[in-house]
């Protein structure tokens, strides 16, 4: 296994949009899969996705520590998880805003309008289908994994620039969010 590079904002891979894959079992994506895993533990990252590790291709994992949990139904702990080929349909029109960071753009942190509510299908890592609702940070981070597939980086994703800092300042000098749900927008 490898550590692997980490594309930063700026770099041409994070505008594409990745390919779909073929054989989520073939030898070349386990190895894919196991290098993200080392690499996203090695820093520590809740998720990460293969534009970020320069591979164009529809593989995403991600993790939901007990300690970001919101309390909803659906925002679930889970150790890191595998979503090959994802597809997010939101189950409300509610969105909610929370502070996001991101290892292509390290440093900052911003606030990000997300739907509180989805459903994601894909595959795992041995090609068997996957089918969840999420809520809260669970459905944050796969929103925000599966937007690098797309080219979208989560400023993209923000409405008030003003809610876009240094992690130490916003550390500093704490920002505080409105907890309102935007219906009818989207993100």
């Amino acid at each position: 296994m490898s550590i692997l590079k980490i594309a930063r904002m700026g770099h041409p891979i994070l505008r594409g949009v990745a390919a779909a894959i073929a054989d989520p079992t073939a030898p070349e994506i386990r190895q894919l899969v196991d290098d993200m895993i080392e690499t996203c533990l090695d820093v520590g990252g809740a998720g990460l996705a293969a534009p970020q590790v320069h591979v164009p291709l529809r593989l995403v994992l991600f993790r939901v520590p007990s300690e970001r949990l919101s309390g909803r139904e659906h925002d679930t702990a889970m150790e890191l998880s595998v979503l090959i080929n994802p597809v997010i349909t939101p189950l409300s029109d509610e969105r909610e805003l929370g502070w996001e960071g991101c290892l292509s753009v390290p440093g900052l942190r911003g606030a990000v309008p997300r739907w509180t509510r989805i459903r994601y299908t894909g595959l795992d890592h041995d090609g068997a289908p996957i089918d969840r609702i999420a809520e809260g940070f669970h459905a944050r981070v796969v929103q925000h994994e599966c937007d690098h597939l797309d080219g979208v980086l989560y400023p993209q994703r923000m409405e008030d620039l003003s809610l876009l800092g240094f992690v130490e300042e916003i550390a500093r000098y704490p920002i505080p969010l409105r907890r309102e749900s935007s219906p009818g927008a989207t993100p």
